[in-house]
């Protein structure tokens, strides 16, 4: 069974391993790229937790570090991303109705929106540039206090955004 592993298996991870630009997070990275430079994410977002600048760009900066072996520096990166948090809303999604017509009618659900505009550069191959905004949201039922999901919700979307952000600087999605 060994030797069949080896004789099977080994010789299709060969062609993967040598290539240097296939890796198993989906980033096509070139081999002449070593290193990235994320500047601050800055808050032009009029709402929102007062510290999103610092958690989203050490949540991008964190992610580029696990999932590529970019090194990360100051400036003036083989690959570069800047930006800022364009907005945070919270908007009603869901009615609910109040069953009669003296009673008010409130919304049941809410939904918070983030939007980041993102730039990034890529030094030796300019094709991949962009500027664009990325956005996602989360809803929440409105029995819920905002001031103590607003934290919880916005790493949730970050998330997401990094990933987004992500795929398409380095994976090219």
């Amino acid at each position: 069974m060994r030797s069949i592993v080896y004789k099977i298996f080994f010789p299709l991870l060969i062609p993967l391993s040598g290539c240097g630009i296939y890796s198993f997070t989906g980033a096509s990275i070139s081999p002449d790229v070593k290193t990235i430079s994320i500047q601050q994410f800055y808050n032009n977002a009029p709402l929102g937790p007062s510290n999103m600048s610092v958690i989203f760009t050490e949540s991008i900066k964190d992610y580029f570090q696990q999932n590529t072996s970019l090194q990360l520096v100051d400036e003036n990166g083989d690959l570069q991303l800047d930006g800022y948090i364009d907005n945070f809303t919270v908007t009603p999604v869901g009615a609910n109705s109040a069953g009669s017509q003296n009673d008010a009618s409130f919304s049941q659900l809410s939904r918070i929106t983030i939007t980041v505009f993102a730039t990034y550069t890529n030094t030796k191959d300019g094709t991949f540039d962009f500027e664009r905004r990325f956005s996602f949201f989360k809803d929440f039922d409105q029995n819920e206090d905002l001031s103590s999901v607003e934290q919880e919700y916005s790493e949730e979307i970050f998330d997401q955004i990094v990933v987004d952000i992500f795929n398409a600087s380095v994976a090219n999605w």
